[in-house]
């Protein structure tokens, strides 16, 4: 990755990472000593509710080699066959894709949207929001 990159990377995530921090009060845990750039974050109950990371495109189905930062966060069921038809939105890498998504963090979608995703996914994996059985 070149240099510059690296830079938009570690800004997008600590963006982002640092907006959490405000607003649920957690931090980031690094636990892949192979990926630095990919950061989980937990709720209190110690359930992730989102990861950073940022990878080749072709991982997560785009037609690139070239590395991308994404957002994976867990999001109502009901809801991701409609997102993932929308530009900036996959579905979830490394993990249920029933209730994952994941979200391009290249300025395809709105931040207001990006924090809405964090909202729900942080209430989903807290138990707050009742999610429906399919």
């Amino acid at each position: 990755m070149k240099l510059q990159d690296q830079r938009y990377t570690q800004y997008v995530q600590r963006h982002y990472i640092s907006i959490c921090k405000k607003q649920y009060g957690t931090i980031p845990e690094y636990l892949w000593n192979d990926l630095p750039d990919s950061a989980i974050l937990r709720n209190d109950n110690g359930k992730w509710y989102a990861v950073f990371m940022n990878l080749e495109g072709f991982k997560i189905g785009l037609d690139t080699k070239d590395r991308v930062d994404i957002m994976v966060v867990k999001c109502k069921p009901d809801m991701i066959s409609v997102m993932t038809h929308m530009k900036g939105f996959l579905p979830g890498y490394h993990m249920d894709k029933s209730n994952w998504i994941t979200i391009l963090l290249d300025g395809t979608v709105q931040e207001a949207k990006i924090l809405d995703f964090l909202d729900m996914s942080y209430d989903l994996t807290d138990g707050r929001i009742e999610e429906s059985i399919e």
